[in-house]
């Protein structure tokens, strides 16, 4: 059975709209939410990018029942891995008080949030070495022991965590491609994607165990339009081609890429669903299922997020329960 959630879209809005918008999705019955951890925007448009721990904080105050999830987090260059051990700790605490479970997404990053320290921008074979190991001191430190590590890449020295929830949080490993699935795999209690991709079946034949997570975006308004309006406005980004979504390292650049996709592009793309007949949504998230999805969370893009909570509550969630 398919778990439904909500994206908490965290270039789009800002912290407290987040928070509410988590409660909303509570209300309306989604199984879970996902926020996505970023230092920019995609495009400047879209105009936030608040930081993630703390606007947890607020989302496991205001909420009693929704699963959250992390979707995703690069834990190897803007945060050393041991402060993720604390964070994540500290926010897996906070949502078991209440019967909340928490899921750590992971993944080996962009550059237009992790080049902000300075740190050198390495090629996906390095930053996936460093996951490993930045996986491998998280686990560590959520042991409750002192820790010290010295690694190739990561130095912990007499490091123990006292705030810790009763049980670790999976740690969803994110993958593209067949070669980070396999590591997926290995190194992870569960998966994280956006669309259907169908790498999630190397994971499965390699081993892997777990709730698998992907993404379905969409942009819901009352023709398909407005909607196509509204993703060419607010959401361009997705119709980049190839790895520019990994190697660009700021807005600006991001908005110059834009400017080679059209309003036709985002009407004709896979990657988002701007049809407004609820069954397009139903039969998308059922593409999701049979590529061997068990949590789809869905993203609506722009500021109008309560026509898709009206339309999810009355058509799509009923139809999956």
């Amino acid at each position: 059975m398919v778990e439904l959630g909500y994206t908490l879209s965290s270039e789009e809005h800002g912290p407290m709209d987040l928070v509410n918008h988590a409660t909303r999705a509570e209300e309306v019955g989604f199984d879970f939410a996902s926020i996505s951890d970023h230092f920019h925007p995609w495009v400047s448009q879209q105009g936030n990018a608040p930081y993630v721990w703390s606007t947890l904080g607020g989302v496991a105050s205001a909420t009693d029942e929704i699963d959250v999830g992390v979707g995703v987090t690069c834990p190897i260059i803007r945060y050393h891995p041991a402060l993720l051990a604390q964070a994540t700790a500290t926010v897996a605490d906070m949502f078991e008080e209440s019967g909340q479970q928490f899921y750590f997404g992971v993944g080996t990053g962009e550059n237009l949030n992790e080049h902000v320290t300075g740190e050198r921008w390495p090629s996906h074979s390095v930053r996936l070495d460093m996951l490993e190991e930045a996986v491998e001191v998280i686990r560590k430190l959520w042991t409750g022991e002192m820790v010290s590590h010295h690694g190739d890449h990561y130095t912990v020295e007499n490091a123990k965590l006292f705030t810790l929830p009763d049980d670790d949080p999976p740690i969803c490993v994110s993958a593209y491609g067949d070669q980070t699935a396999a590591h997926a795999a290995e190194m992870g209690d569960g998966f994280w994607s956006v669309g259907p991709q169908d790498v999630v079946q190397t994971f499965e034949d390699e081993g892997g165990e777990g709730p698998k997570f992907s993404q379905l975006t969409v942009c819901y308004a009352d023709s398909e339009d407005e909607a196509v309006e509204t993703a060419y406005e607010w959401w361009p980004n997705s119709l980049l081609p190839g790895q520019l979504a990994t190697e660009l390292g700021t807005p600006q650049f991001f908005e110059q890429a834009c400017q080679m996709v059209e309003k036709e592009d985002v009407r004709e793309a896979d990657s988002i669903l701007t049809d407004p007949d609820p069954q397009a949504h139903i039969d998308s998230i059922r593409e999701f299922t049979d590529a061997g999805y068990d949590h789809v969370y869905v993203h609506q893009i722009g500021p109008d997020q309560e026509a898709l909570f009206d339309l999810y509550a009355d058509e799509i969630l009923p139809e999956f329960r």
